[in-house]
């Protein structure tokens, strides 16, 4: 997987604040591009990039708020962390229920989003990675016969061998030699990883 960009994308339509911000970052060794409003962002970024948004609540034309819908109308994978006054607090946390990743309340504390920031970036390489290993899983998941599939989803309820020959109407003995290629297949050397694995499955499919 390539390594994560911590990237931070600092977005407001005040140019004193970006100005602070990317001082702020830069002190401390982040990457800062800056944008104007919204817009500009939605027209420049690429989403391979990953990285992290910085951007006020309020702004002209398309809000915070409102770039975070977009974000997920997209379908793009970005921490978001909004800057908000007393009055905006309760937008922000009906950004954060949109998917925004945290709040951070004026006056701003220097100290307070650099520790966000880092939390959000942790959390963005987990999710990534995590992303990286659900699309492996589908891969292997494909190369399953239809009775290996069927096998699998009775594994991750935790059912045995005798239970699933009984349910399937097949011998012990075939039961026990599907799930030996199944474990071959998805890459799983114990039972309990691979039902882990079929749990996953299972939670992406619900």
């Amino acid at each position: 997987m390539p390594p994560l960009d911590r990237t931070v994308f600092v977005i407001d339509d005040d140019e004193a604040v970006r100005k602070g911000l990317t001082f702020l970052l830069r002190a401390a060794e982040h990457r800062v591009e800056t944008f104007a409003s919204a817009g500009d962002f939605l027209k420049t970024y690429d989403e391979q990039r990953g990285g992290c948004l910085v951007l006020d609540i309020r702004m002209p034309g398309m809000t915070g708020l409102d770039l975070q819908h977009e974000i997920n109308a997209r379908g793009w994978h970005i921490p978001t962390i909004f800057i908000t006054g007393h009055g905006t607090v309760p937008i922000a946390i009906a950004a954060m229920k949109a998917g925004a990743f945290d709040f951070i309340e004026k006056p701003l504390r220097g100290d307070a989003l650099i520790e966000t920031l880092e939390r959000a970036f942790n959390q963005d390489e987990a999710q990534r990675q995590e992303r990286v290993e659900l699309a492996g899983l589908n891969a292997r998941a494909a190369a399953l016969t239809g009775r290996e599939r069927e096998i699998l989803k009775l594994v991750a309820t935790g059912e045995s061998n005798k239970v699933i020959a009984r349910q399937l109407g097949i011998s012990f003995r075939t039961v026990e030699l599907h799930r030996s290629h199944i474990l071959e297949k998805m890459g799983a050397r114990t039972l309990a990883e691979l039902i882990r694995i079929a749990i996953l499955l299972d939670q992406q499919r619900a």
